[in-house]
């Protein structure tokens, strides 16, 4: 088997999912990495036994590298995948896909003009639980789906992350790094969006970092923490999303999927959890158990049928989706985790934000296919 030549550019916190996660399939071979910090790159090299540490120029003009691992800040994805496509490198990228959707019909345009592939996270959607979903839904369990709706409701990011400062810039807040995930999760589910309204409020014009080692540095916030959006699908299935950095706790579900004959649940039992992780259980209800009964504070889940989960992949496999991308390739299909699904997340994404604006909705232009479920037995099926 010929193995996919990965070189990583961008080795932040990231990245160590990512490199734990090609260790495991024989597939990829993860030959250099780079970063702007050469000692941080050399770390990550060692840890994973990366034969070779360089410069990212480097890793883009050499010609034994098949694809671009490109993991750098939400700032610079466009910068780096136009460059690894140029060169004649399939790309797999972290989210957001860009951070300007003229970038991302940019890269998508050169990407078929040169017969190459784009890949981007997140790769959650490929897990098991999400997995479980599409099969209940396939399967008829809930009926034609009618509805869904999502709540991300986190306090951010600067009580864990070393530094959180992009986070709160152009790219970040919590639309643009907790809702791909989200959203994502509902088009493989659901399929494409078609127009969508939105509220979005700054709440602190800064934030404390709490975490080491810069704690007690104040950063300065350039993007809406607080987001509320109304979604039509193509299919006629109508959705809400709320992401936020500033709630303190919760009890709403991550993600709920209504159809005419039940609902689909994924109820998490911390708040910090949601669909950005892989595995967990998927909770649902049909017309013959439904019922409504009074509901305490800590939702009471003995009500609600857990569906077996049969799939794999429901530890934090990060890296799933540059793992389907590279069988992709090999066989000339299309990949799960694709550009195009990650540029109609961002023109989602872009809409909410100018409707908040604008008081309007916004027409989605760009389309999607559903990713094929992926099978069970997924990588030996390939």
């Amino acid at each position: 088997m010929k193995k996919f030549r990965v070189g990583l550019i961008g080795c932040g916190v990231i990245s160590d999912k990512y490199l734990a996660t090609s260790q495991v399939f024989d597939m990829i071979d993860m030959v250099a990495c780079a970063s702007l910090d050469w000692e941080e790159s050399s770390r990550k090299a060692a840890a994973y036994g990366i034969p070779k540490v360089c410069t990212p120029e480097e890793i883009i003009r050499d010609p034994d590298i098949d694809c671009v691992l490109n993991l750098t800040i939400p700032a610079v994805h466009a910068q780096i995948t136009l460059a690894a496509l140029e060169a004649g490198k399939h790309v797999y990228s972290e989210k957001p896909f860009v951070t300007d959707l003229e970038d991302g019909k940019h890269i998508l345009a050169l990407a078929k003009e040169k017969g190459l592939y784009v890949g981007n996270a997140p790769d959650t959607f490929l897990g098991g639980r999400i997995q479980t979903c599409r099969k209940l839904i396939d399967q008829g369990v809930i009926g034609k789906p009618t509805g869904v709706a999502a709540f991300v409701p986190t306090r951010g990011v600067e009580r864990h992350h070393p530094n959180p400062d992009f986070y709160y810039q152009p790219g970040g807040g919590p639309l643009f790094d907790l809702g791909p995930y989200y959203l994502t999760a509902m088009i493989a589910l659901l399929g494409p969006v078609q127009r969508v309204c939105g509220m979005a409020k700054k709440t602190l014009n800064e934030r404390l970092i709490e975490s080491q080692p810069r704690g007690g540095e104040k950063i300065p916030v350039d993007v809406d923490t607080h987001v509320n959006a109304l979604l039509a699908f193509d299919n006629g299935v109508q959705g809400s999303l709320m992401t936020s950095f500033d709630v303190w706790d919760s009890q709403t579900p991550r993600l709920e999927i209504y159809g005419e004959q039940g609902t689909l649940c994924i109820a998490d039992p911390d708040p910090t959890d949601g669909i950005n992780i892989f595995g967990g259980q998927v909770l649902y209800k049909t017309r013959e158990t439904a019922r409504w009964v009074y509901r305490p504070r800590v939702p009471n889940l003995e009500h609600w049928q857990v569906a077996e989960n049969t799939h794999n992949f429901n530890e934090d496999t990060r890296g799933i989706g540059l793992v389907d991308l590279a069988y992709a390739v090999k066989n000339q299909r299309p990949a799960r985790a694709s550009g195009e699904m990650a540029q109609h997340v961002c023109e989602i994404m872009f809409g909410i934000l100018k409707s908040s604006k604008t008081g309007q909705f916004s027409e989605i232009e760009s389309r999607c296919d559903i990713p094929a479920p992926l099978p069970v037995d997924f990588p030996w099926s390939e």
